[in-house]
């Protein structure tokens, strides 16, 4: 599966192995940041959503980073035209892209609060995806960089944002939620 350490970093099936791997991490955190801050009815909310947007979007953002076979040695390519590239993605390409930024339109409102409207995950979400693109583009990566994965990038943030739309006007609805996942999983290993 993997051969090396090098394989850990530049390939698809290394990234999602050190993303497994660092789930433990990421809950660790989770809990060192609610138990280090000021005692209030939003630390648990901040800690998880300030980890979620992190853990479930940086593996996402490294995968569209790696490189091409032939990365440097063919100039940047762009498309302009809406709609055009997705009429030739498949359904895992269409896939993937919508789970980009997922993660980030679904905590982000819940951690910053002038986040919580759809236009404004949206507005993040394609914003966030250009400077993806644009890094794609500059650096040759041997990637096109698409409107397209703009289009849906942004489209994935705002429906992770309708999920998680229920908990963004009550963070006591959200804090009771995380209390009962962490008690029911503290049950069931005993």
């Amino acid at each position: 599966m993997v051969k090396d350490w090098h394989h850990l970093f530049d390939t698809f099936n290394g990234v999602v192995l050190l993303t497994i791997a660092a789930a433990p991490v990421a809950v660790l955190v989770v809990c060192v940041l609610a138990v280090r801050r000021r005692p209030d009815a939003q630390r648990w909310r901040r800690s998880v959503a300030e980890v979620g947007m992190v853990y479930g979007t940086v593996p996402w953002v490294w995968m569209t980073m790696l490189p091409g076979s032939h990365a440097g040695e063919v100039p940047g390519r762009f498309s302009l035209v809406p709609l055009r590239d997705l009429l030739t993605m498949s359904a895992g390409g269409i896939v993937g892209n919508l789970l980009v930024f997922a993660a980030l339109g679904f905590f982000a409102p819940l951690r910053f609060p002038v986040l919580a409207s759809i236009p404004r995950v949206l507005a993040l979400g394609a914003g966030c995806s250009m400077l993806v693109e644009i890094a794609q583009y500059v650096l040759r990566l041997d990637r096109v960089s698409s409107v397209d994965d703009v289009l849906l990038n942004a489209t994935g943030a705002g429906l992770a944002a309708l999920l998680s739309r229920r908990w963004w006007r009550d963070p006591a609805t959200f804090r009771r939620h995380i209390e009962n996942r962490i008690q029911a999983g503290n049950k069931t290993s005993s």
